[in-house]
């Protein structure tokens, strides 16, 4: 019997499920981690308490549901948006995560705007409009507010995807996430090269959709 494990990266809490193949729940476990407002309006989170919640909960649900890691026949990841997780070549994390609920990039989001030549403009590239939530402002805070911290980055993630990072080491987002990034030409299904252009950010930076 096939049994499936679906992770959930939320902003409180790493909740997972393991399902049998008829759709019965064998077993489910959360695990909580902090949040870090360190000036007002900042909302951050330490990647490696995701991890770490993963790790607590996925053995929990194995011994709760009596089942063997070879028996795991797939993982389905999902988590919250927009926020934005830094690292090194190394793949180690540079600083906590920006997340979807941080306040501090009214001024990048303007300066998006205008970067794309207005909102109209803007919203027909990416099909979003800038907020503060989203990930490319936050990348634009950090080259000019920690540009000893944005020298070191060579790759960002969201935060599913840095579970998923290490839990196979591939670099890799899907296109709900992606969307939520300000980053992507949602018609097309790839990264704005327009907009990166504009922004003057590498398209290398960023994980394969």
């Amino acid at each position: 019997m096939g049994i499936y494990l679906g992770i959930d990266i939320g902003t409180s809490g790493t909740k997972i499920l393991a399902m049998a193949e008829d759709g019965r729940i064998l077993a489910s476990a959360t695990a909580t981690y902090p949040l870090s407002n360190p000036h007002p309006g900042w909302s951050e989170q330490n990647p490696e308490d995701w991890w770490q919640a993963t790790i607590t909960t996925v053995k929990k649900v194995l011994k709760a549901g009596k089942i063997k890691p070879a028996d795991v026949k797939g993982i389905g990841l999902s988590g919250q948006m927009h926020g934005s997780v830094f690292l090194d070549r190394d793949g180690q994390v540079i600083r906590p995560a920006l997340l979807w609920n941080d306040q501090r990039t009214v001024l990048e989001c303007a300066e998006i705007e205008a970067a794309a030549g207005g909102r109209k403009k803007l919203i027909q590239m990416v099909a979003n409009p800038a907020l503060t939530g989203f990930t490319a402002p936050k990348i634009l805070w950090l080259r000019k507010n920690e540009p000893q911290n944005f020298d070191k980055c060579v790759q960002i993630l969201l935060p599913k995807d840095y579970i998923r990072f290490c839990l196979t080491g591939e670099f890799a987002t899907e296109v709900s996430d992606a969307s939520g990034t300000l980053l992507l030409d949602v018609k097309n299904r790839k990264w704005s090269k327009k907009l990166l252009e504009k922004l003057d950010i590498e398209a290398e930076l960023l994980p394969r959709v």
